[in-house]
């Protein structure tokens, strides 16, 4: 498996990935509105054999501090539990800790995003409509430059509520 940037020319792989591992369109639309904002940091592709199988996404966020939000991440079913979620997780932190962000925030399975670091009290004093038990950050420094304030998604995820 090779984990690597996203290019122009996986956009239509990308979204029949993302649209196949979430049973719907609506997140893989959520991926093409954070690109056509620039809200897109950082977008990696898992490839096997080459075909797309894996996409994660990293866009930019209002926060005390600067900050990324995760999501979404992308598997097709057919390959999932293989460890490719996992691995374009840790290639999205490397390189958002890389790139001197503080912080990333997602909303998710506790069961599955506690193993890389993402922590439920940490975010728990931040202000954010996603705020609650499945909303966890994962601090890139030592210790967060804050650990209260409104955080604010980019505007892409509106369309999600």
């Amino acid at each position: 498996m090779d984990v690597r940037d996203e290019t122009l020319s996986d956009r239509k792989a990308v979204y029949q990935v993302v649209s196949s591992a979430f049973g719907q369109s609506a997140e893989a639309e959520l991926v093409e509105r954070l690109r056509e904002a620039g809200d897109s940091v950082v977008s990696l592709v898992a490839e096997e054999g080459g075909e797309i199988a894996g996409h994660v996404l990293l866009s930019r966020m209002e926060a005390p501090f600067p900050a990324l939000a995760l999501a979404p991440v992308s598997v097709i079913p057919a390959k999932w539990r293989s460890g490719i979620g996992s691995a374009l997780i840790e290639r999205a932190v490397d390189r958002a800790r890389g790139e001197g962000w503080a912080a990333i925030f997602v909303l998710g399975d506790p069961s599955y995003y506690e193993r890389f670091g993402f922590d439920r009290e940490a975010a728990a004093g931040f202000t954010s409509p996603y705020a609650g038990p499945h909303f966890m950050v994962l601090r890139l420094t030592p210790s967060l430059p804050a650990t209260t304030g409104r955080l604010r998604h980019a505007p892409a995820f509106a369309a999600l509520d």
